[in-house]
């Protein structure tokens, strides 16, 4: 299993850009697992639903299962968010395993940036990102791999060269956690 981290800012079009790559590699017939950080509170299962009424009524954990698919709802109940080296840990084996968000963290990272955004790049200040998916050219040009945002096969190009084992991943996550 190799991993690979996509950190840029909101709007630069991350999402839009992992279900692309996941289209490319399920052709490639390569597995895909992603991880996503959400910067706030969210749910997956909705009023009326029993899931949720489980939940809500102080279930610490509720395992949904179905003949299609199964999740597990854990409440954190005021504990600290876990590190992501423990989510990382908790999936099961694939190909690749794609991390949207968790900009901040030491794991090696493709930054998306797109120049509508008017947002300052990541990579001059941030040694983890291995290379930049854009829109626009670099600051500069010599120092990062760069893929153009529309350039699937380029990008997963990108990907295939800087994803790590994931040991090594879990070994950069647990020098800060």
């Amino acid at each position: 299993m190799r991993v690979i981290g996509f950190a840029g800012w909101s709007g630069a079009g991350k999402t839009t850009l992992i279900v692309r790559l996941i289209t490319f590699f399920h052709a490639q017939n390569l597995n895909v697992s992603t991880l996503k950080h959400a910067h706030h509170s969210f749910d997956l299962d909705q009023p009326g639903k029993d899931s949720y009424a489980h939940r809500r009524a102080g279930a610490r954990e509720v395992l949904i299962a179905s003949g299609r698919r199964w999740a597990l709802l854990h409440e954190l109940e005021g504990e600290p968010e876990p590190c992501l080296s423990a989510h990382l840990e908790r999936l099961s084996p694939a190909d690749f395993v794609l991390i949207e968000g968790f900009k901040r963290e030491p794991h090696l990272k493709l930054e998306v940036h797109r120049k509508a955004n008017a947002k300052p790049w990541l990579y001059p200040g941030d040694e983890t990102i291995a290379g930049v998916v854009s829109d626009a050219p670099l600051e500069n040009p010599a120092q990062l791999p760069h893929a153009a945002l529309d350039d699937i096969p380029s990008i997963a190009g990108l990907v295939f060269q800087f994803a790590e084992p994931i040991a090594k991943t879990l070994q950069r996550l647990h020098s800060v956690c």
